[in-house]
């Protein structure tokens, strides 16, 4: 039996403003990111990813990060995260004092751990884990995501073992969530399910993430495939914007109102409302200045509430007038 049946609300948590704008050559104001946020909490984002903690030099566009912090709206009934990759940027963003939930990142692949971070795969699974025992410490929360699970720009295939391994070492911190981030846009959907299922069997009840990127169009579909594997929490980004400065032709994240559409049409919650996602994806574009890679966004709003309504009378007069046509002929 699939594990889709039981789903009736997935978390979407809004990455745009980091993972979305991170990439970006661009350099976006801190008035806009602000707006973003504000726009994100109006269609419904209740989770945000609204900034990094790390160096200027190597990520600019986040070089704003305390700025944006000082001008997040005041709301008791959203979760602002800040990605940080190390102690320091732990305590910067602790400092803020707006920050709620910590982001550590780990990741499967030493080539890719010591280009992102000069650590191997386990010693960034330590520094993850001390990041989340500060979190506590400060009474927030924490939480990790495990990168290049599905695959490293540098040296190809992640061993699957490894990836379970550093999840049950992670589940040791007591982290609120473990995420497992196809960072290069390479997974299919039989190895969303597969690997999904065998870190499940390791981390017990701790809730797992699903963060995928759409390099190679299987975007949608991992996040299918990770639903029907009872992954209740997925990440997006409004537009689809997005990438890993750090893995080359990392392209876009999934996008957020293309992922709302398709959890929607399948009876799925999200609490998100599609049309003023539309809207927001098209300021944003207007902001960049460029097309973004969402598809919904592109395309003419499906129809909804009464003008859906209209149709399904429509379509049952037309069946009853078939059915009556029919009968008469017999």
């Amino acid at each position: 039996m699939s594990h889709s049946a039981a789903l009736s609300r997935v978390e979407i948590v809004e990455v745009a403003p980091r993972d979305g704008l991170q990439n970006e050559k661009t350099e976006i104001s801190t008035a806009d990111k602000l707006a973003l946020i504000s726009r994100a909490i109006a269609y419904g984002a209740r989770r945000i990813e609204v900034t990094s903690f790390v160096s200027p030099k190597a990520v600019p566009q986040m070089a704003d990060a305390d700025a944006v912090c000082a001008g997040l709206p005041e709301r008791d009934d959203v979760t602002y995260v800040g990605l940080v990759m190390n102690l320091r940027g732990a305590e910067r963003a602790l400092a803020t004092g707006r920050i709620d939930q910590l982001g550590a990142v780990a990741v499967a692949s030493d080539a890719f751990a010591h280009a992102n971070q000069r650590q191997t795969a386990m010693g960034s699974v330590e520094v993850a884990s001390q990041i989340v025992s500060a979190a506590k410490a400060a009474g927030k929360s924490g939480q990790v995501t495990i990168g290049a699970a599905f695959g490293c720009p540098f040296t190809g295939e992640v061993d699957e073992a490894l990836v379970v391994e550093m999840a049950a070492a992670l589940a040791q911190c007591g982290p609120a969530e473990i995420g497992l981030a196809d960072t290069i846009g390479v997974a299919d959907p039989a190895h969303v399910a597969r690997l999904f299922a065998a870190v499940r069997a390791v981390v017990g009840d701790i809730p797992l993430r699903a963060h995928f990127h759409n390099t190679r169009g299987t975007g949608l579909a991992n996040v299918w495939s990770a639903v029907q594997a009872g992954v209740g929490i997925i990440d997006a980004s409004l537009g689809g914007i997005g990438g890993c400065p750090f893995a080359p032709g990392a392209s876009g994240n999934v996008a957020g109102e293309d992922v709302a559409y398709m959890l929607a049409r399948a009876g799925v919650s999200t609490g998100y409302d599609l049309p003023q996602m539309v809207d927001a994806a098209q300021w944003l574009g207007g902001v960049m200045g460029r097309g973004l890679p969402a598809m919904v966004s592109r395309a003419p709003l499906f129809p909804t509430g009464v003008v859906a309504a209209s149709a399904a009378r429509a379509a049952a007069k037309l069946a009853a007038q078939n059915d009556i046509q029919v009968s008469e002929k017999a």
